[in-house]
């Protein structure tokens, strides 16, 4: 600690890249209702003693009402100007589920769609997130470390 306060460190979240019925590529996205507004992948901020896969399935179910199942761990993201609000570093995993999902909790509505046919812009990083998801998907290579 710096005497000049607390340690200022990134806050963890997690973000989850659903797959629905089978179908990679086709995607569950979230329209956001608070700040920053847009769409985004379901996900959200880890409670202080959870674990991150934990973190996952539950913000997606609070988000999409979808029991996820969570498949791999994709990628961390952790470019100190993600998240407009704070420095956030998240880490991304890729699930799947069936059925519809409904928008709840701070999600004004989820959507199933490719990423192209998404009616508005993705927030954070989240069009970075699933380039590299559709890149991966294609190519089977991870996206590679990245500053």
């Amino acid at each position: 600690m710096s005497s000049s306060g607390p340690y200022r460190n990134p806050t963890p979240t997690v973000d989850v890249l659903i797959e629905i019925d089978g179908q990679p590529g086709t995607l569950v996205f979230i329209e956001r209702g608070n700040e920053p507004k847009g769409f985004a992948l379901p996900g959200g901020f880890v409670d202080e003693g959870e674990f991150v896969i934990d973190a996952a399935v539950r913000e997606a179910k609070e988000e999409t009402g979808l029991d996820v199942v969570i498949d791999e761990l994709f990628h961390v993201y952790s470019d100190p100007s993600r998240d407009p609000r704070k420095h956030t570093m998240s880490t991304v995993f890729i699930g799947r589920a069936t059925g519809t999902p409904v928008g709840s909790d701070d999600a004004v509505r989820a959507i199933v769609c490719q990423p192209a046919a998404l009616p508005g812009p993705l927030v954070f990083d989240h069009a970075t997130i699933v380039a590299d998801y559709l890149a991966y998907r294609t190519t089977g290579r991870r996206p590679p470390p990245r500053r």
